[in-house]
């Protein structure tokens, strides 16, 4: 009896790292089972929480990383040792590089083995290898400092730029007991993760001074300020300044992308004429060709105004004349509060000349975007896509591929913040089902994805993981038979072309394998039909769009940054 009555005050590292998870408001966990983390996987659902397992880490680290964006709290991501650690590497670099918060959470194999090399099974020093990709990277060897890892990771992940953290949990930890009482003194929840850094006053009249003075200004949005949820305050900041506007692809929807300051249609021409430009967590960098060359006005013409929480952002490839180093929601607070009442519009001349441009372009392209051709072309499909959209706005849309990431970017409007999910800074192929997973279970909203042949080819597995937790998912397959263009030849010999897939590949039919919806879509009245019925029913869909494969251009729109031989242009 005296044993019984002990074991029941005990507690072991498996309900510790689960108990200081959920102490910290984390319920849901993405990841792959194996050693030594299965049974964390089967306690965590015993408890309620909610455990999606994925068929590959890699995407299960997306899902990780794009929950963080959504929620502004780390998403967690689950990891067996070594080469499981390894797959979901690439997600967290890439959370890292984003400024998503996420947690890698991997089991490891014991120090004492690792360090003297001994071949333990899976055996890697993993968080040396962590800390090369992640914003910090934290090992437990002990049960009772559990509580401390859990909330070192969490902060370090939310908090200032937020990214990528990794946690390394050796397997002795997890049976590791002691007792129940001081185990549960010795977790942490985290006050105030993220705290505000509030902008100093000079720099928010700095700022001010600079924009007043503009005559032709623009204000560009990156994923920082949708990530901020400062959307009410973004929103008045714009419209009192009257000045025109681009957002970044995961802005779109800050505002309205129908708003008339909305410049997207005219980028070309704002980029290379303004006088003053405004950075709201956006990043100069390759994106934006780093802030100068061809794309922008002559040097010294310009002057910018950042607005950036990390201070090593400033000056990184231009003079930076406003620099503002603090949180997005701080700075928009504090920017309307100085602006006053009685803020001067921006020219009218300015504005005028910018939205006849947009009218003009987006006059040029309608009717490209009613066609109703077999085999589709990218507008006529992205076209019916739009309409769609336009339609459900509360829908949210992952975007992904080379022309087809390129095309709906500029095609398909965009309504509410945080509702265009893609690629990001790295421009990475492999997000999609990730991505749609997580946003589904993080919003309970409807997902459409839209992706490239190739890019569905890194994660087109885990249409059985959207089918096994019936997630109101409807992925389109833009297929034109290969990478570009279906329609390249090897010049050496009979094998097929490195960027051809196979011809007529019936993509839509592996959601059929898994009791999910396939239907093959031909012209963009048959797609359109496909996706509002897959909206309605909320059933797990997979349209395989039949994309002409002579539609596509090398690289999509940045064939610039592909090197070509120097021989072969000689020739």
């Amino acid at each position: 009896m005296a044993s019984d009555a002990q074991e029941q005050t005990l507690t072991d590292g498996f309900n510790l790292v689960l108990d200081a998870l959920q102490l910290n408001g984390i319920e849901n966990i993405y990841g792959v089972p194996g050693i030594p983390i299965t049974d964390l996987g089967r306690m965590a659902q015993a408890r309620g929480m909610r455990v999606f397992a994925f068929r590959h880490e890699q995407n299960a680290g997306y899902a990780a990383s794009i929950a963080g964006y959504l929620t502004q709290k780390p998403g967690v991501c689950l990891t067996v040792s070594a080469p499981g650690f390894l797959n979901g590497l690439n997600a967290l670099a890439h959370a890292t590089t984003n400024c998503f918060p996420m947690i890698l959470i991997s089991g490891s194999s014991e120090r004492e083995v690792v360090d003297l090399q001994q071949g333990d099974y899976e055996e890697m020093d993993q968080l040396a290898v962590a800390k090369s990709v992640a914003k910090a990277a934290y090992r437990v060897l002990h049960a009772q400092d559990i509580g401390v890892g859990v909330a070192r990771a969490i902060r370090a992940a939310c908090s200032g730029r937020p990214g990528g953290v990794y946690l390394d949990l050796p397997a002795k930890l997890f049976a590791q007991t002691m007792d129940a009482a001081a185990g549960k003194k010795s977790l942490i929840k985290v006050v105030d993760p993220a705290p505000r850094h509030i902008p100093a006053p000079e720099a928010i009249s700095r700022a001010l001074d600079v924009l007043k003075a503009a005559k032709k200004p623009l204000i560009i949005l990156g994923k920082g300020a949708a990530y901020a949820q400062a959307d009410a305050d973004i929103r008045t900041f714009v419209e009192k300044t009257g000045a025109p506007y681009i957002a970044m692809s995961m802005a779109k929807g800050l505002l309205p992308d129908t708003h008339p300051q909305y410049a997207g249609a005219a980028r070309s021409l704002v980029l290379k004429d303004a006088d003053v430009v405004m950075l709201v967590g956006a990043r100069l960098n390759w994106l934006l060709s780093h802030g100068k060359g061809k794309t922008w006005g002559a040097p010294g013409t310009q002057k910018f105004i950042h607005v950036d929480i990390d201070p090593k952002e400033m000056d990184s490839n231009v003079e930076i004349a406003a620099p503002v180093v603090a949180d997005i929601a701080s700075t928009m607070s504090a920017l309307l509060k100085s602006m006053g009442e009685a803020w001067p519009k921006a020219a009218s001349e300015w504005t005028s000349a910018v939205r006849a441009k947009s009218e003009d372009n987006i006059a040029k392209m309608a009717p490209r975007l009613q066609n109703n051709n077999v085999p589709m072309d990218y507008q006529g499909a992205l076209g019916a896509l739009r309409r769609i959209i336009a339609a459900h706005p509360d829908t949210i849309l992952v975007n992904e591929g080379a022309n087809t990431l390129d095309f709906a970017r500029s095609i398909i409007d965009i309504f509410q913040p945080r509702k265009r999910l893609d690629v990001g800074t790295w421009g990475v192929m492999g997000i999609g089902l990730g991505y749609s997973v997580a946003a589904a279970v993080e919003t309970g909203k409807p997902v459409l994805a839209v992706v490239g042949d190739s890019a569905f080819g890194f994660s087109g597995m885990e249409m059985e993981t959207v089918c096994r937790y019936k997630l109101p998912v409807c992925v389109v397959v833009f297929n034109n038979n290969g990478i570009y263009r279906g329609t390249d030849t090897n010049p050496g010999g009979e094998e097929p072309a490195w960027t051809t897939f196979v011809k007529g590949s019936r993509y839509e039919l592996l959601a059929e394998a898994f009791g999910g919806v396939a239907v093959c879509a031909t012209s963009p009245d048959d797609l359109s039909r496909a996706v509002t019925e897959a909206l309605a029913s909320g059933k797990p869909t997979l349209i395989n769009a039949i994309i002409d494969e002579k539609a596509g251009t090398e690289s999509g729109r940045i064939g610039n940054l592909n090197p070509q031989s120097a021989l072969a242009k000689k020739k």
